[in-house]
């Protein structure tokens, strides 16, 4: 019988070395290949940019910022994990698995604050109108 793999939501910070930014390319593939070949998939992507670091990090005073939020098996984390650490370009990484009542928590909270908006914008329209 094949063994049931959870999936579950993860999120990937990755900072590469910042002489890959006119070529990024390359290493933003790597990434990719990394994920699919482990079963997992890309469900969002954020460039950060280039950013100054608090401290030198592998003589690194800069790094170019990527945020992933992914999908993977419960198996996979520690295999990426694993790879990112060897891997050319990577300054350092970091992987975590989101929490399911906190996404859920901030989605309630961004619906509260897009009603609350949505309210202020009609109220705002009801007093131009009136003064009409």
């Amino acid at each position: 019988m094949p063994e049931k793999t959870n999936i579950n939501e993860y999120e990937l910070v990755v900072m590469f070395r910042p002489e890959l930014e006119a070529k990024m390319d390359a290493p933003l593939a790597v990434v990719a290949k990394l994920i699919a070949d482990n079963g997992g998939k890309i469900t969002a992507e954020d460039d950060w940019g280039r950013r100054e670091l608090a401290y030198k990090i592998a003589g690194e005073t800069h790094a170019i910022y990527r945020v992933y939020t992914l999908e993977l098996p419960s198996s996979a984390p520690a295999k990426v994990d694993g790879v990112l650490n060897i891997t050319d370009g990577v300054i350092r990484h970091l992987l975590t698995r989101v929490d399911p009542k906190v996404k859920a928590v901030l989605a309630e909270e961004a619906e509260r604050r897009a009603a609350r908006k949505e309210a202020e914008e009609e109220e705002k329209s009801e007093k131009t109108e009136d003064e009409e």
